[in-house]
């Protein structure tokens, strides 16, 4: 058991001293440098949203492939504590509470929406499920109205009961829809990404 738990911490180490070494204020950044790898989806001169965007690790990676052209906004209920690019905006705000004024402020023509969130956590894994398909749906009813024709929507989701319905909710509004487990998840992790490409 000893041997497995230092392998375990070694393992965790390696991706959150490289997220130091890159200067990125968490390892989760790799993740996205996974999805993006495997399918390319944000591109210089995109509009992103990154939701759920603290500690900020994908939201410094998506304004960097996008570029000076591009723009990215975060939104999340804790304010960031790191500098972020000049090509990006955060927004502090309840997901839930996400409504047109806000869309005002941001526009609703973004190329690709991303959410990383995440439900505080209570240890029932069945209670965390159920927090997290509510994260999940609220990011897709958001993708479902400001996401361009063509664009694609990037969701984490707990593994749980309601898996399948939430997944079967994107199939139905995109063309291709993936799943997909980073490397640099922990693989203890119930956590899961479901990918929607190229919007209806």
């Amino acid at each position: 058991m000893r041997r497995k738990t230092s392998k375990n911490k070694e393992w965790r180490d390696h991706y959150s001293i490289q997220a130091k070494k890159e200067n990125f204020p968490a390892r989760s950044v790799y993740k996205l440098k996974e999805i993006q790898q495997k399918y390319n989806l944000i591109k210089k001169g995109y509009r992103v949203l990154d939701l759920g965007c603290s500690p900020g690790s994908w939201l410094i990676y998506a304004a960097e492939l996008t570029g000076k052209k591009g723009w990215v906004i975060g939104v999340d209920l804790k304010p960031l504590s790191v500098k972020i690019p000049s090509n990006a905006k955060v927004y502090t705000a309840d997901i839930f509470s996400i409504d047109d004024e806000f869309y005002e402020l941001t526009g609703k023509k973004f190329n690709v929406i991303l959410s990383d969130m995440a439900p505080a956590t209570t240890g029932n894994k069945s209670v965390d499920a159920a927090r997290s398909f509510n994260l999940c749906e609220a990011a897709l009813l958001i993708s479902q109205k400001t996401l361009m024709p063509g664009g694609s929507f990037v969701c984490k989701i707990f593994q749980g009961e309601d898996f399948n319905k939430f997944s079967d909710s994107v199939k139905a509004g995109f063309k291709k829809s993936r799943i997909f487990k980073p490397k640099s998840s922990r693989k203890a992790s119930k956590e899961i990404y479901i990918i929607g490409l190229d919007k209806n």
